[in-house]
């Protein structure tokens, strides 16, 4: 599924009007339509149900009047605060208004927090957000800010007109303050401000309806950011043997840093791929052998802080040339020769790579040589790494993560993986994937390395390069949420992640159909 922006769906609407002839006053028919039945889903009965709903003053109000007109007409009792003067009403928005006024839908201006206005919202059984669209570029504030507050202290249930009031259309953050809605049906297409957190978290469960839009109006290629939906996977050769489901190398690990060359590789195995080769400090291979014993090892050459030597670069060189696909830089250490190993091998590795942990660290030194590789490339940063590798703030990065992952992506040629909730993964024709897997008890020490191993697995696995990010990305947060599911998110560790990744495997292969639509949008 596409989302878009706001500009995206507002050329998509004026579309909808002119070429198709799809009347304003059909689309928002067609809205309140949609979150009628998404109400008639959650409250089963509608008649003789108490609503209030508030009404701001563009097309998102005229959507809640028109809904409220549903409502009273199928037996409801609705009462309307008008956030503005219904003068600034226009077009559908204006005519749905004379029509609740004609047909006495109880309404009145909302001039501010008062006893009267909590009263009506104590005695309803559900509100209608629809004070503030998905356009805003400010902090809410005065009336709209009181609005606001009154509904989320008022613990009613709470449906939300496209996006809730106060949340950002193009980015998800909240402009000050916002509704907390328990169900949002968006128009069209969602918006990136639905998706991405915190915006997704408000939405509640969230409903899109595409209010009568032909296919082709939003099928364009200029909308290129979509729900990063599973991809399935070949079956399993009966007869093949490890070297049929992929031949990994990890340059990984070094002195006090175990963690992330066992949890790397060996999520590799566990995922489905099939042989996962881990190049290390020697010093290094004791600890980690004692517990990864079916990943094969190849002990390197070492600094005096137990780090990998830069004399290691022409064995590893060699090595890189027999395998399948490499992975560079979890728990490399910083250490200064070995950080100039890295880079290096960066440039001089004939084969697809993913760059993690200190391998990113590496390579901010020195971006410029992604664009002089002639092979695919992925780079799986935290914010942290990103601004690193950008030399943005940490908070322009969460705050436009779309366009810095693709921009990154664009300029280099490379997938780029911007870790965090719903994951965003940039492609280098500037396609963006927001992942809709995992939850917050993955933000564990360990879970990166987890997800470097299983994307190389899915690479092992048969998918093409793009594909297996993708689906890596996919695969490692259905893992985490199998985890939550019988563990709870507290408490979460990497190698729960790991050990769930059979599993989710499993759970892909056998109910393809069943995990697509768990993580996919509901559509009304």
């Amino acid at each position: 599924m596409r989302i878009s922006t706001v500009e995206q769906m507002r050329a998509l609407d004026k579309r909808a009007i002119e070429v198709y002839g799809i009347e304003d006053k059909l689309l928002m028919e067609n809205a309140a339509h949609a979150l009628y039945f998404v109400i008639l889903k959650a409250l089963g009965n509608i008649k003789g149900r108490k609503f209030v709903a508030f009404a701001g003053p563009g097309n998102n109000g005229g959507d809640a009047i028109t809904l409220s007109r549903k409502l009273h007409s199928n037996g409801a009792y609705v009462k309307i605060y008008l956030m503005s003067s219904p003068e600034k009403y226009k077009g559908a928005a204006k005519m749905n208004y004379e029509i609740a006024k004609r047909i006495g839908i109880q309404m009145e201006n909302f001039d501010g927090d008062n006893a009267l206005v909590r009263m009506s919202v104590e005695n309803a059984d559900a509100i209608i957000d629809g004070i503030l669209g998905t356009g805003i570029s400010r902090n809410v504030e005065g009336k709209y800010a009181e609005a606001i507050k009154i509904i989320n202290e008022s613990a009613k249930l709470v449906f939300s007109v496209d996006i809730p009031s106060g949340i950002n259309g193009n980015t998800g953050k909240v402009m000050g303050t916002a509704v907390r809605a328990d169900y949002t049906a968006t128009f069209g297409l969602p918006k990136i401000g639905n998706v991405l957190y915190p915006g997704f978290e408000y939405c509640g469960e969230l409903y899109v309806s595409h209010i009568s839009f032909p296919p082709e109006n939003y099928e364009d290629d200029n909308i290129n950011v979509f729900i990063n939906e599973p991809i399935p996977l070949s079956p399993r050769k009966k007869d093949g043997h490890k070297g049929s489901f992929g031949d990994a190398l990890f340059v990984a690990g070094a002195g006090n840093y175990y963690g992330a060359p066992y949890f790397s590789a060996l999520s590799f195995l566990k995922a489905g791929g099939g042989y996962s080769r881990l190049a290390t400090a020697k010093s290094v291979v004791p600890f980690i052998g004692t517990q990864g014993r079916e990943i094969v090892f190849h002990p390197l050459p070492e600094t005096d802080a137990k780090s990998i030597s830069y004399t290691a670069k022409e064995e590893i060189l060699k090595i890189a040339k027999n395998v399948d696909i490499v992975i560079l830089g979890p728990g490399t250490s910083l250490h200064e020769r070995t950080q100039k190993l890295i880079e290096e091998l960066i440039g001089e590795i004939e084969k697809p790579i993913i760059i993690d942990g200190d391998g990113l660290t590496a390579l901010s030194h020195n971006t410029s040589i992604l664009k002089e590789r002639k092979y695919p490339t992925a780079l799986t940063p935290h914010p942290g790494e990103m601004s690193r590798l950008t030399g943005k703030s940490i908070n322009e990065i969460l705050n436009n993560r779309i366009e810095v992952a693709r921009n990154f992506a664009i300029e280099y040629n490379v997938i780029l993986v911007l870790k965090g909730a719903h994951t965003q993964i940039a492609m280098p024709d500037g396609r963006i994937y927001i992942n809709m897997t995992g939850n917050s008890g993955m933000a564990t020490a360990g879970s990166g390395d987890v997800l470097t191993g299983t994307i190389a697995a899915m690479y092992g696995l048969g998918l093409d390069f793009e594909e297996s990010v993708r689906m890596g990305v996919f695969v490692h947060g259905l893992a985490g949420d199998l985890a939550a599911q019988r563990k709870g998110e507290d408490g979460i560790t990497a190698r729960d992640i790991m050990e769930f990744l059979p599993e989710a495997t499993k759970l892909l292969r056998d109910e393809y159909e069943n995990v697509k639509d768990r993580y996919d949008i509901n559509v009304v």
